[in-house]
């Protein structure tokens, strides 16, 4: 079995694409200030309450479902030019919808627990 170099495959593949790693961060140094988990609201010291951030989260899904949408009519028009894009959006509007309702069914099967809890 032989070992062909990352660099060499991506070279023969994509002639001038880019040999570096990309994504990769040093670490970083013992002196670095790290930031503090849990504050006194639970959230990470940031001040967003629970309900916020599932709202932010909820708001985020539906603009990324409105683009989505928006790039599926320039596709069914014929006014895109890149058919990817519209396929990768509508991708992450679907992965994102089964995130949220992923987290809706816990938290419902969470509630549902405690108030089947006895005293």
């Amino acid at each position: 079995m032989s070992v062909i170099p990352v660099a060499a495959t991506g070279a023969a593949l994509w002639p001038g694409a880019e040999t570096s790693q990309v994504g990769i961060t040093p670490p970083t140094s013992p002196t670095s200030p790290t930031p503090q988990l849990g504050g006194a609201d639970g959230a990470g010291g940031s001040g967003d309450s629970f309900a916020n951030v599932l709202g932010q989260a909820v708001d985020g899904l539906q603009s990324t479902q409105a683009n989505a949408d928006n790039l599926g009519t320039q596709a069914a028009t014929g006014s895109l030019t890149n058919v990817a894009d519209y396929m990768v959006a509508a991708e992450e509007a679907n992965i994102q919808t089964q995130l949220t309702a992923a987290v809706r069914n816990n938290a419902l099967q969470a509630f549902q627990q405690i108030m089947g809890m006895q005293l």
